[in-house]
């Protein structure tokens, strides 16, 4: 008998692995490496969706199970992905199903789903005993007389699922139970037709006959198809069926997305002498034998796109395939028109603004060969490429590469992993590197290629840097300074256009009674409500919880709340009052939440149909308008000032790449930043654009306080609706991390913040503690988290509290 080892869905992490399955002979032809199946799991035997990850003629288990089902007739992940998976659990303290889950489109994971049906062998006398809810239930799955599935059962009787009372007939003998796995979404597919082959001669009518005459022309068309070219109904053909001349069947098609063409066009890219040297640095590595690494770092609007294209073009001309990552904010309607024009149908789209079934097309092109480009946010970094030659990461240092969510990756880290397997050449693009980006490049771990000028005739823009605390503000206005309005409205006369940049999103982000001074919270979360026009409503950002505007105070009842404070849609507010003659568009996720709202918005401004665009962090990056002269920063205050160690970084690269949008054309571009600390060096130095003094100070700053790069940071997260639960599961944790060190992993160098709140310290009713480790991220380290890990999660005392762990977090906060 023959072995499979599975990963199996829900596996607890305290003893998750590969299990031994046996392989039934049936199966045997069936079940291959990288293909999913059903087995039993536990004492109960309760089917659990797996993914088969090896199979061998050996097995060490005395109490073998065997595999129930296999759901795919061909492997979904190859022994490079069965690789990264087992690197991923190692890495991030996830499952190794969760692992291998995280590589696959939405669309084609499957769901156990629970049935019940009546027992016909049942007691009747038992039955004739039910009573209330029991009896009620049993009448309803009994008067069905087939398997039901067990959601709509509770839907229907308005029962909770996790309701004892199915569980007590099936013990009863009453009703039997069935799981099936069913997928998420089926193949799309397109009724085709095609002649049954026969040697009985059967009469056709004339009709008849003209849809055999072309099923005999074409072999197999679709239904469609047939009716249009013989101008007959589709009742014609349902009666070729019925007679037995022809048969029916589902054909999976491919519906390429809109923004995609059948052919590209490869127009020729003029590299300046600057670019030319950065490609042809890149595009050795790129042929050489071994993965290599480059950091292509040049001031916004260089032209690093067209340096990376030209290395894609060779890339792809010898046969290897690519894969280009975006931040989600970055995968504009621009950058996908740019690949697409260029390269056509070979570009494949991985983006949530893709519905579920249009992503899961478009991965079953990138499998079947079809498509040797991808293009994508963070998920992109798992297509089912094989052959991987080159791997691009735009806008390196964006957050939005780390996943919050298990399993907690990088996609940076999946890429260097990708690259290294294939050996190929891994690209980091940015205007502002990460620290440990350009540390890593200075050290000589990446290659480091500059662009220093802007590409053509453009030049930077002037910043200037307005205080507001003594600056006259603009007439009506408690955001926009008298100099920000001047050039705004110099701006709209001169037929030019301009972006302002407010972190924030909502009319007002604070209120609060000024009766009893208490602030208006979300109950749900420790955070303030903010206040929104477009609904009316105080909305809570964290778990959208939601209530009327009111003036009057939900603690004290006084008609004394008073709001405060400014967001995009304030802004926006104020802005038509000021300037009435201006067409003005808001960007935020309230007015992008729409499918393809974010292209529209963006198609609408680049035609010119909008003067002024107003928006949070989606208008600073990645945005290419020929006639933006003016760029505004209504407020950077807030977020300079964050108690996290990344504030500055992401304060100063924020700046730099908003101010970036400007005078990227012809014309000449302006930049005005609003602030109440002008003196701030990080203000100072975004506005020089002087990335290289900015790193200079950072870096020193962070060896003195012992932050990446110097070190690595894992923060061991608590969740849990009790406080005082969480605050002891933390301190708990401290000590055994204590005792680790002392012990099984002295001498093991770490340093050790907490146990303290986060920074929103509860969240959809859950209180958050948190330890933060400076470390190295060895593998003996990760040996004694997983260790700590598992030794929290076997403890029943803290059986009401999640911990976790989460290695480099893009935030400690």
């Amino acid at each position: 008998m023959k072995y499979a080892k599975v990963a199996v869905e829900s596996a607890v992490f305290t003893f998750d692995k590969a299990f031994d399955y046996a392989i039934p002979a049936e199966l045997e032809q069936k079940v291959k490496k990288g293909c999913r199946v059903t087995v039993p799991f536990g004492n109960g035997n309760k089917k659990r969706l797996g993914i088969v990850f090896d199979l061998s003629d050996v097995t060490e288990s005395k109490r073998i199970k065997k595999i129930a089902e296999v759901l795919d007739e061909e492997s979904l992940l190859n022994d490079e992905m069965l690789s990264l998976a087992e690197w991923i659990k190692d890495r991030t303290f996830c499952t190794l199903y969760e692992a291998a889950k995280a590589m696959l489109p939405t669309g084609i994971n499957h769901r156990m789903v629970l049935s019940y049906a009546p027992n016909p062998e049942a007691d009747v006398t038992k039955i004739d005993a039910l009573e209330g809810n029991e009896k009620e239930f049993y009448a309803h799955v009994a008067h069905k007389g087939v398997f039901v599935k067990a959601d709509s059962v509770f839907k229907a009787m308005c029962i909770k699922p996790d309701s004892e009372i199915p569980l007590s007939l099936v013990r009863k003998g009453l009703l039997l139970t069935s799981s099936d796995a069913v997928r998420n979404l089926g193949d799309l597919t397109v009724r085709m037709m095609r002649l049954v082959p026969t040697e009985e001669k059967i009469k056709l009518t004339p009709k008849q006959k003209q849809i055999y005459d072309v099923l005999c022309d074409v072999g197999t068309a679709s239904v469609k198809e047939v009716c249009y070219f013989t101008g007959l109904t589709p009742a014609v053909a349902n009666a070729l069926v019925k007679n037995g001349v022809a048969e029916y069947f589902e054909q999976p098609v491919m519906h390429l997305p809109d923004f995609t063409t059948e052919e590209g066009v490869r127009t020729p890219i003029n590299l300046t002498d600057e670019q030319k040297s950065a490609f042809d640095k890149l595009t050795a590595l790129a042929s050489g034998e071994k993965a290599a690494a480059s950091l292509l770092y040049g001031v916004t609007g260089s032209g690093k796109t067209s340096v990376y294209m030209s290395v894609i073009d060779g890339v792809v001309d010898s046969g290897k395939s690519v894969i280009v990552m975006v931040p989600e904010i970055g995968l504009t309607p621009q950058t996908l028109s740019l690949f697409c024009k260029r390269y056509g149908s070979n570009v494949a789209v991985f983006h949530s603004a893709l519905s579920v079934r249009e992503r899961l097309e478009e991965w079953k092109r990138v499998k079947k060969g079809e498509a040797k480009i991808v293009i994508g946010t963070r998920s992109a970094v798992f297509a089912p490429l094989e052959n991987i030659g080159l791997i691009i990461v735009d806008e390196e240092q964006e957050h939005t590469y780390k996943s919050e969510q298990t399993p907690r990756y990088n996609a940076i880290d999946v890429a260097k992993y990708r690259v290294a397997f294939s050996k190929g050449l891994l690209i980091l693009a940015s205007a502002t590197p990460s620290v440990e980006s350009y540390a890593s490049a200075l050290s000589g771990k990446y290659e480091l290629c500059t662009l220093k000028n802007r590409y053509g005739n453009a030049v930077l823009p002037e910043v200037l840097t307005v205080d507001m605390r003594s600056e006259e503000k603009a007439n009506g206005s408690k955001a926009i300074s008298k100099t920000l309005y001047d050039s705004l409205k110099s701006n709209l006369e001169n037929g030019r256009q301009s972006i302002l940049l407010i972190n924030r999103r909502g009319f007002h982000n604070f209120a609060a009674c000024n009766a009893c001074e208490e602030v208006i919270s979300c109950p749900n979360c420790s955070i303030s409500m903010t206040y929104h026009t477009a609904n009316n409503r105080l909305m809570c950002h964290y778990c959208g919880y939601s209530v009327p505007f009111s003036s009057k105070c939900p603690e004290c009842g006084e008609d004394a709340v008073r709001y405060s404070g400014f967001g995009t849609q304030k802004i926006e507010d104020e802005l038509a009052l000021l300037l009435p003659d201006a067409k003005i568009i808001r960007m935020d996720t309230d007015s992008t939440a729409g499918k393809n709202s974010h292209e529209k918005l963006l198609d609408s401004f680049a035609k010119g149909d909008y003067d002024i665009m107003i928006g949070t962090q989606m208008v600073a990056k990645g945005l290419n308008f020929p006639n933006v002269t003016l760029v505004g920063v209504v407020s950077v205050d807030q977020q300079l000032y964050n108690d996290d160690f990344r504030s500055l970084e992401r304060t100063f690269s924020l700046l730099t790449q908003v101010v970036g949008r400007a005078g990227r054309g012809e014309f000449e571009g302006t930049a005005i930043v609003q602030t109440l600390t002008p003196e701030n060096e990080i203000i100072r130095l975004a506005a020089k654009q002087d990335y290289d003094e900015f790193f200079k100070t950072e870096i020193r700053l962070r060896k003195a306080l012992v932050y990446p790069p110097y070190c690595d940071l894992c923060v061991i997260g608590f969740t849990g609706e009790n406080e005082s639960a969480v605050k002891i599961a933390a301190t708990s944790a401290l000590a055994l991390i204590r005792k680790y060190t002392s012990e099984e992993f002295e001498g093991e160098k770490i340093i050790t913040l907490g146990p303290m709140p986060a920074r929103v310290a509860k969240v959809s009713g859950k209180y958050r503690y948190r330890l933060i480790i400076k470390c190295r991220n060895s593998k003996r380290f990760r040996q004694m988290i997983s260790k700590l890990l598992i030794e929290m999660g076997t403890d029943s005392r803290f059986s009401s509290v999640t911990t976790f762990a989460d290695i480099n977090p893009e935030s400690t906060m």
